[in-house]
């Protein structure tokens, strides 16, 4: 981690990971009888639960927008300029959520993951998802931790049309997209 960007970094972070054990129905018609999604969060939820922001990566992203993993970690998350005290998305006001969506290759269950069914790596057998199913899977990862609503949901291109997914399918459950 950079001695000049220590001041205004979210500072070492770690992701987690969550199984879900219920079945995800896919858009393809298949189903992903058990499935994992990594995430990362920044910042603290309120005690109205009332202050989370959900950031929708874009294809080439990932759940790691800011911070770094390690004292000698020379790169940060992809949104660093944006998420992090007195930033844009200002962790000190904020809980901040990023996740790697589903057929991701960052933890979440994807190609790399074993397929129960046959114990070796799903690879090209990997079910297609679609963006509702990553947005599916998302509102499952909201329960989880507790938010009812998000205060936002925010991405750029194909985050762009997470936020959007978002908008239709839960409108309930953002305030600001």
């Amino acid at each position: 981690m950079p001695e000049v960007q220590a001041q205004d970094t979210v500072g070492l972070v770690k992701s987690s990971t969550l199984l879900f054990d219920k079945p995800l129905a896919l858009a393809c018609g298949e189903t992903l009888n058990a499935y994992r999604l990594v995430y990362e969060t920044y910042g603290e939820l309120n005690s109205t639960r009332d202050n989370a922001i959900l950031v929708c990566h874009a294809l080439s992203g990932t759940h790691h927008l800011a911070g770094y993993y390690s004292e000698d970690d020379p790169k940060p998350g992809w949104w660093e300029n944006l998420v992090g005290p007195g930033k844009v998305i200002d962790t000190n006001r904020f809980f901040v959520v990023g996740v790697n969506n589903l057929g991701g290759c960052h933890g979440s269950t994807g190609p790399t993951a074993t397929n129960p069914n046959t114990d070796k790596p799903y690879g090209p057998d990997f079910p297609m998802v679609t963006v509702a199913d990553w947005v599916e899977s998302q509102n499952r990862l909201t329960q989880k931790l507790g938010i009812e609503q998000w205060a936002a949901i925010i991405g750029g291109s194909l985050g762009g049309m997470q936020v959007l997914q978002w908008s239709i399918d839960y409108p309930d459950r953002l305030r600001h997209a």
